[in-house]
């Protein structure tokens, strides 16, 4: 493969993960659908579009609708303001937020109370008290689902991995301040249309590492960084301005070796993406607005 990496000849093989419980909760999330006043969809800042899963139109039908883009403290803060722009543009409510601040139960509760007014207002004019606001809470795997709903109900109830795939089964948790939220396992969706995609999620840790080649991701990431974080990039490996004129294949050998690794661009490109999802490459976005505009991004 080395030979081939040098030429810039190695494709990538096709991205998939569809587990059976992934379809099941697809199931379970519908005919629970009538017991929620709103859902919740939580997507990855860092890729807020491609880490929309089309199957949720399916779901949610005309349920309100709050889209939350987590991990915000890990992705570039003036492109997510972009991004955010751009949902309000298109009449969809959105909101960015980190999971572990201590307002996190208001950042969400606020808004879902926004969309929510009318439905509210017809209770109290029936003179009914205020009910709990029920949710349903659905995104891609690893999205941070289980940690914003741990932070939301001030517990541990719901499973944490820094690996997607962890929760399996739905369960009803409930906040102090009148949130009712049901948790469901991540869905991916059957085919990725766009392979980039497949290469995004699996940088982000959205797919087990099992199912894809290390190098492949870590080529993909390498030209994101190389186009918007050059600096990053440079002072995390070391790199000078002609470094970053070599091939992608050639810049993930100086980075291997850089790292001590030898030849084991294997090991240096789980390094990479393991620095970029631990923030050691600093905060970014792997897509951008114009992106969509322009059809190089889609999941559908």
């Amino acid at each position: 493969m080395k030979a081939l990496l040098r030429k810039g000849l190695y494709t990538m093989a096709n991205i998939q993960w569809y587990p059976g419980h992934m379809a099941k909760a697809i199931r379970e999330i519908q005919e629970k659908l009538h017991l929620v006043d709103i859902i919740f969809e939580l997507v990855d800042a860092r890729l807020p579009e491609s880490s929309r899963n089309p199957k949720v139109k399916e779901i949610i039908q005309q349920k309100p609708h709050l889209l939350i883009l987590t991990k915000s403290d890990l992705a570039d803060p003036l492109v997510t303001k972009q991004w955010l722009d751009y949902y309000q543009s298109q009449g969809q409510q959105a909101i960015a937020v980190d999971s572990r601040v201590r307002t996190i139960e208001r950042d969400i509760q606020k808004p879902a109370q926004t969309i929510l007014a009318q439905q509210l207002k017809n209770q109290s004019d029936r003179g009914l008290q205020q009910q709990t606001i029920r949710a349903v809470c659905v995104g891609i795997p690893n999205v941070g689902k289980s940690t914003l709903l741990n932070h939301l109900v001030n517990k541990k109830i719901a499973k944490t991995a820094d690996r997607p795939g962890v929760t399996k089964n739905q369960q009803w948790l409930k906040s102090k301040n009148g949130l009712a939220l049901l948790d469901t396992p991540g869905i991916l969706w059957p085919k990725f249309e766009d392979q980039a995609v497949g290469k995004k999620l699996a940088f982000t840790g959205a797919i087990k590492e099992s199912l894809f080649a290390s190098d492949d991701v870590a080529l993909f990431g390498l030209e994101v960084f190389r186009t918007y974080y050059a600096k990053t990039l440079k002072e995390r490996y070391k790199l000078n301005d002609q470094d970053l004129q070599l091939s992608t294949p050639d810049l993930l050998l100086k980075i291997t070796k850089f790292l001590g690794m030898g030849d084991d661009y294997d090991r240096a490109s789980n390094r990479i993406m393991l620095d970029a999802r631990k923030g050691k490459l600093g905060r970014f976005t792997l897509e951008r607005v114009e992106d969509l505009e322009n059809g190089k991004t889609t999941n559908s």
